[in-house]
């Protein structure tokens, strides 16, 4: 988190005071278009985004954006989120299992797609999920995600968006 003479210098004071909210990216699976919509908001609000990879990551300089590598391993990035993330942080993941952690700790998880996880949808979801996972255990041909568009780009920046205006009233 920056300190105040650095929030000074980058003009980022206002937006920074007392806005506790933090970002957590699940970064090895995140589309660069949705890190590049973050780079944006970090800069214009001043909350703080972490980028949580077990590889080397492309981050801007820039005082809101840091990037922690963790070691490889399945989960590894997953877990160390779910540590750190606290009440009220905002966590991007299309792992669901990842959002119904976050959800539990109090916080929001929003996927690349601009979908909403919090404590009124996680369990349905979740349950879809894994009744979908049986029936690909089973040879079902379930299909996958539809391609990652101009559609996807805009539903996540105007959740982004409203989460981020409500964190700021909620202060």
């Amino acid at each position: 988190m920056p300190d105040l003479w650095e929030c000074q210098r980058t003009g980022a004071l206002r937006a920074h005071e007392g806005f506790t909210v933090k970002i957590w990216v699940d970064a090895d699976a995140c589309p660069k278009a949705i890190k590049e919509i973050l780079f944006r908001a970090s800069e214009r609000t001043g909350v703080a985004v972490t980028l949580v990879a077990n590889r080397f990551t492309q981050a801007p300089t820039s005082p809101f954006v840091t990037l922690l590598q963790v070691p490889q391993g399945p989960d590894v990035a997953d877990d160390e989120i779910a540590v750190r993330c606290g009440a009220g942080d905002l966590v991007v993941t299309a792992d669901i299992p990842l959002a119904a952690r976050i959800v539990e700790k109090g916080g929001v998880a929003l996927d690349p797609r601009g979908r909403v996880y919090d404590a009124g949808n996680v369990r349905q979801v979740l349950a879809m999920r894994d009744f979908m996972d049986s029936m690909r255990g089973s040879g079902e041909q379930t299909g996958g995600p539809s391609a990652f568009g101009a559609r996807e780009r805009e539903a996540f920046a105007n959740e982004l968006d409203r989460l981020l205006a409500r964190a700021r009233k909620d202060r």
